[in-house]
């Protein structure tokens, strides 16, 4: 089974500051030994909310606001990664996506870089890399969209793939199959789904082949002591095709 681990932002991460190189270091360890062995399949960490770019579409129009900003409806359904040149392109597809939904609200969130980290220099001119966030709402934590709008969505994304825009998609099983994880001091509070909402901004994820949601929640335990030992976590199923 795979599942997503999304950790949220926190302070230090929202201010801007670049990670310390000893967590940097405890955490390229952690993947290293995960993608080693199979189990770690994916990940990314992004920026503050100063880097962000939420839409929000109602009644077929769409009110764009850039962060910084607060956490609001931030529970997903799904997440694109985008490949694009500025982040007026990444609204473009974002805005062609959210009409397709209707009544709805979209993320965009820059990626970090190693650069971004303290890695390596930045390169000159380098693609910037968006993550999209399909906000969930009431037909994806239920029975799922409609068939038109799988279709349109299908189209659109065959679209962005040819034009070298989307690099990979990742669709979430409704929050009722998912658990929340709260850490305090590195002791552990579990809450099952379904979610309403979740108020705190994605600070990152991590794509892991686990054989059950139990064996995720014990490997968080290590996630979460890398990330300080205070922060929230949720775990989500990949809705993965049959």
């Amino acid at each position: 089974m795979r599942f997503m681990m999304m950790h949220k932002n926190d302070s230090n991460t929202e201010a801007g500051l670049p990670p310390p190189m000893d967590l940097v270091q405890k955490m390229g360890a952690f993947i290293g030994e995960y993608a080693q062995s199979g189990k770690f399949l994916d990940g990314a960490g992004l920026g503050a909310s100063k880097t962000r770019t939420r839409l929000t579409f109602r009644d077929g129009h769409c009110t764009i606001k850039h962060g910084p900003y607060h956490g609001e409806h931030e529970l997903p359904a799904a997440t694109l990664m985008l490949k694009v040149k500025t982040r007026e392109e990444a609204i473009g597809w974002a805005e062609r996506y959210g009409k397709i939904l209707g009544n709805g609200e979209i993320e965009l969130g820059k990626v970090n870089e190693p650069w971004d980290i303290g890695l390596m220099p930045a390169p000159e001119n380098p693609p910037l890399q968006i993550l999209l966030i399909d906000k969930a709402d009431a037909a994806s934590e239920g029975a799922g969209r409609s068939p038109q709008q799988k279709a349109a969505l299908s189209r659109l994304k065959t679209e962005m793939t040819k034009a070298g825009v989307l690099v990979k998609e990742i669709a979430l099983k409704p929050s009722s199959r998912g658990k929340r994880l709260y850490f305090t001091n590195n002791n552990l509070r579990v809450v099952d789904g379904p979610f309403s909402e979740s108020k705190e901004l994605i600070g990152g994820f991590s794509v892991m082949e686990m054989a059950n949601i139990d064996e995720c929640i014990e490997l968080t335990r290590r996630y979460a002591e890398i990330l300080g030992g205070t922060l929230e976590i949720d775990i989500r199923e990949l809705d993965t095709p049959e």
